[in-house]
């Protein structure tokens, strides 16, 4: 999820409350939750995590981008940071949130209508790109002026978070281009697309956004590169962190690469900016877990969490899929924050 205000709801599985604020202030409730009973897989030209059809020019597949890198090798997107050292300050820090518990973010089925997690698209270079208008409106404000102009290869059709409710997120991955286009708060009329915020990368580049900075996230981050996807619990193995979420008296309003935007949380000297990372410690032991849920964990432990946001405390972002089983990823509940450890930061 992300930071910016939402709708509220309670979840179905977990009776949890989810918070999220704006870019600047931690104010309103967000949507979130876990059901049953989506559809996910290849349609005309796209593949989504979601069933939807649209047309256009070629067969993208989500086998294209799970084997296409994501950000150079030395990014520290595909840092290995089990061997990292702990910061000094991380028993101050892990103390001040170490009841909470994990929670998936994301999941098989619906919830208000919506599929569970953030969703996402492929397309091939050949989609037609599109100018996006960045405005504000009742939900949140205009950042155009931190936005990437485009233009964007987005589908008429793409789906949009939440089913456009809530933080209504939009991800594009072009697999030819290697490019990663993703908007916040983004509704589409008449064809055409509108949004609060744009950010383009190119995931074959280093390159960061300028300092101070947003994104369609409010660290200023990508968010594809930090979703835990079912194709690669398929492929066996996730070679990257998974963004999480803390609460605003949980987080500095400060960040550090490779974030690049700060919001006005109230943490304090034991808090983390938007950026850093926490790790799994080595010696918690996995193999009570289900397979599927060993892969998550191996890569809690290998690539650790990165803070992307503000809303309730050890959320981690996913996208929707029907093959997720939610009774197993209930089981990352039984995790407590007090097994992870801060991977020290400047």
């Amino acid at each position: 999820m992300d930071i910016r205000p939402g709708t509220f709801a309670i979840s179905v599985l977990f009776g949890l409350l989810l918070f999220s604020c704006n870019k600047s202030e931690n104010t309103t409730p967000a949507k979130n939750g876990t059901s049953t009973g989506n559809t996910s897989g290849t349609t005309s030209g796209i593949t989504t995590g979601i069933s939807t059809s649209t047309t256009t020019t070629c067969n993208a597949q989500i086998s294209d981008i799970e084997n296409m890198s994501i950000f150079p090798a030395d990014n520290s997107w595909n840092q290995d940071i089990s061997a990292s050292a702990v910061d000094p300050y991380s028993s101050q820090i892990i103390a001040l949130i170490g009841t909470s518990h994990l929670k998936a973010d994301f999941g098989s089925g619906l919830w208000d209508n919506a599929p569970v997690g953030i969703p996402f698209v492929v397309v091939c270079g050949s989609q037609p790109k599109i100018k996006v208008t960045f405005r504000a409106n009742a939900y949140d404000g205009n950042y155009g002026s931190e936005s990437d102009a485009g233009p964007y290869p987005i589908p008429s059709n793409a789906p949009i978070e939440g089913n456009g409710q809530g933080d209504s997120h939009v991800l594009v991955v072009d697999k030819d281009n290697k490019m990663l286009y993703e908007l916040y708060n983004a509704s589409v009329s008449g064809g055409k697309w509108s949004a609060s915020s744009g950010a383009i990368y190119n995931l074959a580049s280093d390159q960061f956004r300028p300092a101070g900075w947003t994104s369609a996230d409010a660290a200023g981050l990508p968010i594809f590169p930090g979703l835990v996807k079912y194709d690669e619990i398929v492929k066996g193995a996730i070679n990257h962190p998974i963004q999480f979420t803390l609460s605003s008296s949980n987080v500095k309003p400060a960040y550090i690469a490779p974030a690049r935007h700060s919001v006005n949380s109230s943490g304090g000297p034991y808090s983390l900016p938007f950026g850093a990372k926490i790790r799994l410690k080595a010696s918690f032991d996995i193999s009570v877990y289900p397979a599927h849920i060993q892969i998550i964990l191996k890569a809690m432990k290998k690539y650790g969490l990165i803070l992307a946001d503000i809303g309730s405390n050890m959320y981690i972002s996913g996208a929707p899929d029907s093959r997720w089983n939610n009774d197993e990823l209930q089981k990352l509940g039984s995790i407590a924050a007090s097994n992870f450890e801060v991977v020290k930061f400047n």
